[in-house]
């Protein structure tokens, strides 16, 4: 197969990685990339939200499947654009419709589809600007702290945790007052969930679904989960309290029924979906959805699998995934990602990066350019090392030790990725 995969980040760079690999992979394109995938695929000078673009290129370079990676192009519908398009409808493409991917464009379509199909969730509350007043009498029921999500999508930073009513209020109005532009013209406002968060992941292809290797993130930029939400800051597989039992729930009680209502709804969802859960002492509830796979998470799960991602992939495509086999490799595996200095607010870039030839792990590149034989920092997240061990704290270890050994200027990482389900092991 000829396949292009729309994206640029540590997310693309790990599928590119995985689909690579697959003896049914005749050419890769990865559209636009980013200064490492260059070296598992060829780069395409495409915008990932160009559709007419990317299907000159489709038709033009006899491409057999596309598989989207970001969000941003499925929430404005590219799947239906290639569903409706003559020449294209035949190509195999691997993510949902603009409909099923509202799951993760409006916080408040999830909720609300969450309620109508028994989902386990946090309670919670829509409003809008000139509901002002009524957002500030919902957050004086609730008790500290505050959760306040903009709608729509907001790159990964769209949530805001507010310790005190005080920090929620000023909050709510910086969201409401335009803090995330569009995103933020409505804001979902619930209640705070205790416990611990995993990231679940499936591939279904509307009716059938396989299950992915679970993975844990870490948001926040500094350790102890302290400061503003990031992209991500590392991640871990497998998470040791995701007991068989603990994903039997999960399946039971969410994975399912988010399948069957999509279908129950008509909607057209063929590709991942994230269900972002927290642990409440046992019981498992939805945090978010997402309408692909996680980043950094992709980072860790992609080293788990191994089935042939080319293969389940065109399971989800035809609507056969059940006749496919998906394989789980048993090491642990750790990701630690290298930040720019000040992200996630303002950073420099165009730091030449140094990586040490004999580095441990896999380098999936985030941010990354190459400019006159120098590979440099183009973006806030830099560099994902990513290891796999015998053990989690062996696959921790050396992701950490990688971490420290590549350097450019001002670089910035976590060193507690893990810690909060291995103890003080790593």
């Amino acid at each position: 197969m000829k396949i292009l995969l729309l994206g640029s980040g540590g997310r693309e760079h790990a599928l590119a990685w995985k689909l690579a690999q697959s003896p049914r992979t005749e050419k890769l394109y990865i559209a636009p990339g980013n200064g490492g995938t260059d070296n598992v695929a060829e780069n395409v000078d495409l915008d990932v939200s160009d559709f007419d673009g990317i299907a000159s290129f489709v038709i033009n370079y006899e491409v057999d499947m596309v598989v989207v990676g970001p969000e941003v192009p499925l929430v404005e519908g590219i799947a239906d654009y290639f569903k409706g398009h003559s020449l294209l409808k035949d190509v195999l493409f691997v993510g949902p419709s603009k409909a099923g991917a509202q799951l993760e464009g409006s916080k408040d379509f999830a909720k609300q589809f969450m309620l109508r199909h028994h989902i386990p969730t946090a309670a919670y509350q829509t409003f809008s600007a000139g509901e002002l007043g009524a957002a500030e009498r919902f957050l004086e029921t609730l008790t500290p702290p505050y959760v306040l999500k903009a709608d729509g999508l907001a790159a990964g930073k769209g949530v805001l945790i507010s310790p005190t009513l005080e920090d929620a209020r000023r909050d709510l109005h910086e969201l409401l007052g335009g803090k995330f532009g569009e995103a933020g013209a409505k804001v979902v406002i619930e209640e705070f969930l205790h416990g611990i968060e995993c990231s679940v992941f499936i591939l279904t292809d509307g009716t059938h679904y396989k299950l992915l290797p679970e993975a844990k993130d870490y948001k926040r930029i500094g350790e102890g989960d302290t400061g503003p939400n990031t992209g991500g800051m590392g991640s871990v597989s497998p998470v040791p309290f995701a007991t068989p039992e603990w994903m039997q729930r999960v399946e039971e009680r969410i994975v399912r029924p988010t399948v069957e209502g999509l279908a129950a709804e008509g909607i057209d969802y063929r590709g991942f979906i994230f269900f972002g859960l927290m642990d409440c002492d046992g019981d498992p509830k939805v945090i978010e959805y997402n309408c692909r796979m996680g980043d950094p998470e992709t980072e860790t799960v992609m080293l788990r699998l191994q089935s042939d991602l080319v293969d389940l992939l065109e399971g989800v495509a035809k609507g056969d995934l059940d006749r496919r086999t998906l394989e789980v490799d048993p090491r642990g595996a750790a990701c630690v990602m290298l930040v720019s200095g000040g992200y996630p607010d303002k950073y420099d870039k165009g730091f030449e990066i140094q990586i040490p030839e004999d580095i441990e792990g896999i380098l999936f590149h985030a941010g990354t350019k190459h400019w006159r034989d120098q590979l440099q920092t183009s973006g806030g997240r830099v560099l994902a090392v990513s290891c796999y061990g015998k053990t989690l704290p062996e696959a921790l270890a050396s992701a950490l030790k990688g971490a420290e050994r590549i350097s450019f200027e001002k670089k910035y990482f976590r060193r507690d990725i893990g810690r909060d389900v291995l103890g003080q092991r790593v």
